[in-house]
């Protein structure tokens, strides 16, 4: 009977030594194949329109999951847990030459500047320009477009050509937005290229070309009606300046809906005007119907400090030049913290 027991702990001291080292190799993997990130914005906002606006608010709650299954191949997945929760990007990306990818899912669309970059690392407080904003569909100024995030479904290839002097992106996508099927027969055409002549600077442009269904309608395009279809097109061509001192980003968007022509320009600095302290300057143009004249210019000062890698506290002030509305000001500060 002891010869039996003594069998069965032995067993026992195997399976469950067995059992450890493969537990071990399975957590050992997936930390060296899966990395997380996320990030957080909540501040304070003050304007004197009518409707003032004096609040404290969470703009977002970033998780974000990068999954590298093989050498070649990714995936990834974004979430905001800010307002009831929202999926943003959900990817696989497969290379299959070192200056060939492809990519299927929900992720940005490759027009205009601001909208590839993260809200973690753009200096404004309200999260890019008018133009960006309203063009790329990032938030609800383009009635037409939606609140879209600057995102849809799609499949795309892209790359880095000639030891990265030239990168480009190709897409075809739904042109509805995100987490939502198409609610028409056609797609766009995406395009965004940008060209390195020089460490310091980089030169962009990119284009939608396709049509899109009206989610709402909107006083700026009133002849398009809600669930119609319209030629939504689309250019930009930008600049970026990084040196030490001062970076400096500008960028004209343009964009035709139906007969409705709009336009918009923006130009950014950051100049660092000591260690981890950042004083910011833009101007922001966008004309949303050129015939209308229906105009608004915003004047934007700040300073920025970080804290911690990734984390700033951010104050700004913005005087708003409204054409068609009254003017106004607006104060905000805004905290952010990443891992």
């Amino acid at each position: 009977m002891k010869r039996i027991l003594l069998a069965i702990a032995s067993v026992f001291t195997l399976f469950i030594s067995h059992a450890q080292i493969t537990t071990d190799k399975v957590i050992n993997t997936l930390k060296e194949r899966i990395t997380l990130s996320g990030y957080a914005q909540a501040g304070y906002t003050y304007d004197d329109l009518k409707e003032s606006t004096n609040t404290f608010d969470v703009k977002r709650i970033i998780f974000m999951a990068h999954g590298q299954i093989t050498k070649e191949w990714s995936c990834y997945f974004m979430y905001n847990f800010n307002s009831g929760g929202n999926l943003l990007e959900v990817y696989t990306d497969y290379q299959f030459l070192p200056g060939l990818t492809a990519r299927l899912g929900q992720f940005k669309t490759m027009y205009a500047m601001e909208n590839q970059m993260s809200p973690s690392e753009i200096e404004l407080i309200n999260c890019g320009s008018q133009a960006t904003n309203y063009l790329a569909g990032v938030d609800n100024s383009d009635k037409l477009y939606g609140s879209s995030t600057g995102r849809d479904m799609g499949f795309m290839i892209f790359g880095d050509l000639f030891q990265k002097k030239l990168s480009y992106n190709l897409a075809v996508m739904n042109g509805q937005g995100i987490n939502i099927k198409d609610k028409n027969d056609n797609k766009d055409l995406v395009g965004y290229i940008t060209f390195n002549p020089a460490k310091i600077i980089s030169v962009t442009g990119s284009f939608i070309k396709g049509k899109g269904c009206a989610v709402e309608t909107s006083d700026i395009n009133p002849d398009i009606k809600k669930d119609q279809s319209y030629t939504r097109n689309r250019w930009s061509l930008g600049s970026i300046l990084k040196t030490k001192p001062l970076n400096l980003r500008a960028e004209y968007l343009a964009g035709k809906d139906g007969n409705v022509k709009s336009e918009g320009f923006y130009a950014t600095t950051n100049y660092h005007a000591c260690k981890n302290f950042d004083i910011i300057l833009s101007y922001d143009y966008l004309n949303k119907n050129k015939d209308m004249d229906y105009k608004q210019q915003n004047y934007v000062a700040g300073i920025q400090y970080w804290f911690y890698p990734k984390c700033r506290l951010q104050a700004q002030y913005t005087y708003c030049d409204n054409k068609k509305g009254e003017n106004y000001n607006r104060i905000q500060t805004q905290i952010q913290v990443r891992f």
